[in-house]
């Protein structure tokens, strides 16, 4: 909902990211002090739940052998009745939603019904607002690209200090079953100031995403979530995702997702996902998400030239790039993929770059207590030896 630790201003930025589906990449930081990282996948989860997640787990899928994948568990599923994590159980996958809408609009490039260069504004289906109340935003400026890679400057609208405290604040009680519109989310981000002008900085926004949902559906005359089942999930043969617009609930199996609201530790397991659509929205397995990054980054999703696009961090100095970003772990592996969150519910893939070694992990709160810990679950796959 990312590798000794992260930088200072990562780290910074990852202290907001309990908003809804928030999520950042993770870079290595060569002037932080050296941790001597578990040997073993198993190990690093451990430190997970010993940080306080209730649980942990994981898939490693190495040689493209998807049906060979190794899982990995600790802790546990659900506090009350001690089950453990599965490896077919569903859980929210936050924003690694992204990761699928920035390839099905990536698909469109390639097809030439759509061009990064395009103004957002330009592209929307007729009655989404394009400009906010009296503030400088303006879709009009905006480029298909820059929604793509966090430059729009546009505000995200899991800050707005009201909703925020209904999203995952002391109102989240209150409004856990609220149901939101893409177009009024969208007015609430328009509706404040820009955090930069267009293309002028990367700064992530959960409203980048929420708008390029939109621009699928005006582009294909799909819904963006029906897009992407066709194009992804029948191709990848991810049977057990899903985009579960306002539905509540979790297909079974499932365990539980715990948030910390203040003091208090709260089951956060159902809740209406629509305050997230497309920047976050996704329910999955880690069978599949290893599926689909194995795909993805082997070239099976994308035409090489989007894959280089997809692949390119030269607009945001080596942060991110079109719904993808590089992790450079502390051994000198760099590997590809994202993170989410969401209420209850963290998780991180990442291959390399030809997507035949993928590891996928998850705990069920909304994020690792240290980063670090986290950045020790890739650590301890790619750069450990081989066995």
């Amino acid at each position: 909902m990312l590798h000794a630790l992260w930088s200072a201003a990562q780290a910074a930025l990852t202290a907001l990211a309990l908003t809804a589906c928030t999520a950042l990449p993770a870079v290595f930081d060569p002037s932080a002090p050296a941790s001597r990282p578990p040997t073993t996948t198993a190990a690093a989860l451990h430190r997970l739940v010993t940080d306080g997640a209730p649980g942990a787990a994981s898939l490693v899928t190495r040689d493209g052998r998807i049906g060979a994948s190794r899982f990995a568990t600790a802790g546990v599923a659900d506090l009350r009745s001690g089950r453990k994590m599965g490896r077919l159980d569903h859980f929210r996958a936050g924003s690694l939603t992204k990761t699928l809408v920035a390839t099905v609009v990536l698909q469109l490039v390639a097809e030439r019904k759509l061009a990064l260069d395009d103004r957002a504004g330009a592209r929307l289906p007729a009655g989404v607002p394009v400009t906010g109340a009296g503030s400088r935003s303006d879709l009009r400026r905006v480029t298909i690209r820059q929604l793509l890679d966090h430059t729009s400057g546009l505000f995200n609208y899991t800050q707005d200090h009201r909703l925020s405290e209904q999203l995952y604040g002391s109102g989240f009680g209150a409004h856990r079953y609220d149901r939101y519109a893409p177009a009024a989310l969208l007015r609430t981000a328009l509706d404040h100031p820009p955090v930069a002008a267009p293309g002028a900085r990367y700064s992530y926004s959960n409203t980048n995403y929420l708008v390029l949902g939109l621009v699928i559906r005006a582009v294909t005359g799909h819904p963006y979530a029906a897009e992407l089942d066709r194009r992804i999930l029948g191709p990848a043969g991810l049977h057990h995702t899903s985009f579960p617009g306002d539905d509540p609930a979790l297909p079974a199996p499932h365990g539980r997702g715990y948030s910390l609201i203040g003091d208090h530790r709260v089951d956060s397991t159902s809740l209406d996902p629509s305050r997230a659509g497309a920047a976050g929205e996704m329910v999955t397995t880690l069978g599949d998400l290893n599926r689909f990054f194995a795909a993805l980054l082997g070239g099976r999703l994308l035409p090489p030239r989007q894959m280089a696009e997809l692949r390119s961090e030269r607009p945001t100095d080596g942060v991110y790039g079109l719904g993808l970003y590089a992790t450079r772990l502390p051994c000198g592996v760099t590997v590809w993929g994202h993170n989410g969150d969401i209420n209850g519910s963290y998780a991180q893939s990442a291959g390399t770059a030809d997507g035949r070694h993928v590891v996928s992990y998850r705990i069920n709160t909304d994020a690792p207590a240290r980063p670090a810990d986290g950045t020790a679950v890739l650590t301890s796959e790619f750069c450990a030896p081989r066995t």
